[in-house]
């Protein structure tokens, strides 16, 4: 029995990983709330790991948000960020924790990467501006699990997740992602028999949507792969791994899947006036295709699955 510690169970992410694993008689899970354990705190995370016989570590804690938040918080999303990395990494290479897995974003590749975007354009242009802070902790979490490695002979990954949605996502008007926010924006315009909702923008930027619970699945794929095989794809100053689809679809052709799960009959107009953002992001998953794995879920299933979610949860998001 290995006792297995997810950081940020949570989350989106975490609880997903919560699900994967909950049921393998393998493993003792070991989770705490935030009310318990202040990631931020070098000393309380350090007690934590000194009074746990942790074996891995799912690293799944962070602050997060959108656009709005990212610019108006800069300095709390850099240093909480910053500072979980650094206490759960270094705590558990001081409590003897051999192998870790951190979970990053896509965000940490260049603002104009060439697409499909490959591990190998780390650091070799401008980040996003509007989520710079972000991106740059999390790049520094790639590097602490590298220079540990590197150092130490330790066995910490890193996984690069495409957008993701899904259960336990965030369906806030205000500052919800791109599939919650127009679920909910359906389902709400249904209800009222809206005969038209607007969308922004012209619809033809291309995204790439990956759900929560194949995110799951992957890292828990590639925790457990063995380290032979793991290091035939990656090398010791580019350990990271990315985890996608390897599909992009446009913007106009997602707002027609979530209206046709939902059930929308009305019709969509496109305000062009509205920005389009960048025309494409998607990640180059070849690696993680060579090693065995690919996602379970298409996006038209997967859509109907978190509207399903939010059906049963949707007491939660009144208001």
């Amino acid at each position: 029995m290995k006792n297995v510690f997810v950081a940020g169970h949570n989350g989106m992410v975490g609880a997903a990983i919560c699900r994967q694993l909950k049921d393998n008689s393998g493993v003792n899970l070991i989770t705490r709330p935030r009310s318990e354990l202040d990631l931020t705190n070098q000393s309380v995370v350090n007690e934590f790991f000194k009074s746990n016989k942790i074996d891995e570590v799912y690293l799944a804690a962070a602050k997060v948000g959108g656009i709005r938040a990212n610019n108006e918080f800069p300095a709390e999303f850099i240093y909480e960020n910053l500072m979980i990395e650094c206490n759960i990494i270094h705590s558990a290479h001081q409590h003897g924790v051999q192998k870790l897995l951190s979970l990053g974003s896509s965000c940490i590749y260049p603002r104009l990467v060439e697409q499909p975007m490959k591990e190998e354009a780390l650091l070799t242009g401008t980040l996003e501006p509007t989520n710079e802070p972000y991106a740059v902790a999390k790049i520094a979490g790639i590097k602490l699990c590298e220079s540990y490695n590197r150092q130490y002979g330790r066995d910490y990954r890193s996984v690069m997740p495409t957008n993701l949605y899904g259960p336990n996502d965030n369906f806030d008007p205000e500052n919800s992602h791109v599939i919650p926010a127009l679920l909910r924006r359906f389902h709400e315009a249904k209800l009222a028999k809206e005969p038209i909702v607007i969308a922004w923008g012209s619809g033809k930027p291309m995204r790439e949507f990956l759900h929560v619970d194949d995110m799951a699945r992957a890292s828990v794929f590639v925790m457990n792969l063995e380290t032979s095989g793991y290091s035939q794809v990656t090398k010791p100053m580019l350990s990271h791994i990315n985890v996608g689809t390897g599909i992009d679809c446009t913007i106009r052709e997602l707002v027609e899947s979530v209206a046709e799960v939902i059930g929308y009959s009305g019709d969509i107009q496109w305000d062009t006036s509205k920005p389009d953002g960048v025309p494409r992001k998607l990640m180059d998953n070849g690696r993680l295709r060579k090693l065995g794995w690919s996602p379970e879920y298409d996006l038209k299933t997967g859509l109907a699955h978190a509207y399903q979610w939010f059906l049963d949860n949707q007491g939660q998001f009144r208001g």
